[in-house]
């Protein structure tokens, strides 16, 4: 049988390479350190672990442990913190450049899935299946401020001052987190690939945007331009 020369019969031009050890079970949540090459993994094994990615290898550097599986990852704007959330209903936030150990920062009633820092305001806000927001500072037991959802979150990203909340039954939820102020509208994208923004009281759509040739199962803000 004549062979290909120059052919590998594994190809890898990207140079890619596995993470090593692997997770026990799925991985829920990847995050990457703002500040340097560390990255976060979530998953549902209970565990939150940390590499550090250099020249093409991994080196597993700590790992923490919650109750229940996590589902959600963010690091503090300054690298040095890692926050991490899921089943167990809790958050915990953990000085992973210290050395120090996790403590629980966030509660919620149902599971946690989705959180994030926001250093303009030097808070952390967290997203649960028990269809609220709620904004904490880390230095208290109890949420400076708790936002009602109209159903559970499932998706959440900040572009300051802009903050964009996904929930069941399709339902995207804008806030201004310059002007917080409720105004009753939210958008919705689903697997007719279209955006439809409405008004909450009226049950009135207020501006429709053309369908896509695919189903709509996530977004994501890129920087905003002029």
């Amino acid at each position: 049988m004549a062979s290909l020369t120059g052919f590998s019969a594994t190809p890898n031009p990207n140079k890619s390479f596995e993470i090593l050890p692997n997770p026990g079970d799925s991985v829920s949540s990847l995050s990457f350190s703002p500040k340097s090459n560390l990255l976060v993994a979530t998953s549902w094994d209970n565990q939150v672990r940390c590499w550090e990615i250099v020249g093409g290898n991994s080196q597993p550097k700590a790992s923490i442990s919650h109750d229940h599986p996590v589902l959600c990852s963010a690091w503090k704007d300054d690298g040095t913190t890692v926050f991490s959330g899921g089943c167990d209903k809790q958050v915990k936030m953990w000085p992973l450049l210290s050395g120090g150990q996790p403590q629980t920062v966030a509660m919620h009633d149902a599971p946690v899935k989705e959180i994030a820092w926001i250093p303009q305001m030097n808070l952390l806000v967290s997203g649960s299946w028990d269809k609220t927001l709620r904004y904490w500072d880390t230095r208290q037991a109890n949420p400076v401020h708790i936002q009602q959802l109209p159903e559970r979150c499932y998706a959440l990203t900040v572009n300051y001052p802009l903050m964009i909340v996904g929930t069941a039954d399709r339902n995207l939820v804008v806030f201004n987190l310059q002007n917080p102020q409720v105004h009753h509208t939210f958008a919705t994208a689903g697997s007719d690939g279209a955006f439809n923004f409405w008004d909450k009281d009226s049950k009135q759509r207020l501006k429709w945007a053309e369908g896509r040739q695919t189903v709509v199962v996530r977004r994501e803000d890129m920087e905003r331009g002029n």
